[in-house]
């Protein structure tokens, strides 16, 4: 008797031991800044649902993520934005050594964050003028309300979301009392940095120019707008508003500078915010893109296009602005 007592004891042990292992929930990251994000690292979190995992080889940095914030974001959909985040499945390889190609190139997605949430500066809005001019709408203005967050995040069609800004809660998340934070990886593999002091100083400067354009209108399936743009000042509505002085501030063109030896791409409070283009090798992700481009868009030219024009680095340029059609949209038919 005492036998077969002692062998359900047994076995019920093994069964509790057994059902414990399995409901085991995953470690989660209660203090990020600590981690060396040089190296290989996990950034989970059970609150937010996050899972991205960077894996460092001989020649490559591998970022798998499922693209959830681990922070707190706005609420989505909202008024501006119709879209609700969802999780993803999203591998981004960077170079573990990058190197300077020694031109610039517009990218669409220049970087991607350290716990996988890329950046995209720009939209795919823009006003179509009779006349021809198409300008492309800046993600910071007051005419379009696209929904953004106080992190400078909103949510495309897809359910990806994305930073057009400094990522204000993944900054307080990182920041260990230091002026300079490292907040992520450029598409060619150099670092992303933002300054909380503002030292560094970005070289764009608004246009002078009037602008052209008669009739000039947005559409979007959830609201359509007219604009009188003929004859009016640039104010930093438009991408075109800007141009790019070289040695007017701190930053290239890129929104680069090289610190201690090292070529750094900073994300700032003032324009572009995110830099538009790189300065290294690289090849543009697509993984988790929006919804192409929008009617009646100008532009053109191949993927990868050097030094576009239209506020962007090169000069300044007409509103189209001679660059490929990769931005997305954020509205709910595209």
């Amino acid at each position: 008797m005492n036998t077969i007592k002692n062998y359900l004891i047994l076995s019920l042990s093994i069964l509790v031991i057994s059902c414990g292992s399995s409901t085991k929930k995953k470690k989660t990251n209660t203090n990020i800044a600590n981690i060396d994000f040089s190296k290989n690292y996990d950034i989970v979190s059970a609150k937010y649902g996050t899972e991205t995992h960077m894996t460092v080889n001989d020649s490559t940095r591998v970022l798998k993520t499922n693209a959830l914030p681990n922070h707190e974001v706005g609420t989505f959909p909202n008024p501006g934005n119709p879209n609700a985040i969802k999780a993803q499945n999203i591998t981004y390889t960077f170079p573990l050594v990058p190197k300077l190609s020694g031109k610039s190139r517009w990218a669409r997605q220049p970087g991607v964050a350290v716990n996988g949430i890329k950046f995209e500066p720009e939209t795919a809005e823009r006003f179509v003028c009779e006349t021809g001019e198409v300008y492309r709408i800046e993600a910071f203005q007051d005419i379009v309300d696209f929904g953004l967050d106080f992190n400078h995040a909103h949510v495309q069609p897809t359910g990806d979301y994305h930073y057009h800004g400094a990522p204000t809660e993944l900054i307080k998340e990182l920041d260990k009392g230091e002026d300079l934070i490292m907040v992520g990886y450029a598409t060619d593999g150099f670092p992303i940095y933002y300054s909380k002091s503002g030292k560094y100083k970005p070289s764009y400067e608004l246009s002078v120019t009037l602008r052209t354009g008669e009739v000039c209108k947005y559409n979007n399936p959830g609201q359509k707008l007219e604009k009188e743009i003929n004859n009016t000042n640039p104010d930093g509505t438009f991408v075109s508003d800007w141009n790019y002085v070289e040695n007017s501030g701190d930053l290239d063109e890129c929104n680069g500078i090289e610190i201690n030896g090292e070529y750094t791409y900073l994300l700032t409070d003032e324009y572009p915010y995110v830099g538009r283009c790189l300065k290294g090798e690289f090849v543009e992700h697509h993984g988790g893109g929006g919804g192409g481009p929008r009617p009646g868009g100008g532009g053109g030219g191949p993927e990868g296009e050097d030094r576009p024009k239209g506020g962007r680095p090169g000069g300044p340029g007409g509103p189209n602005g001679d660059r490929p059609e990769e931005e997305h949209s954020h509205s709910g038919g595209q």
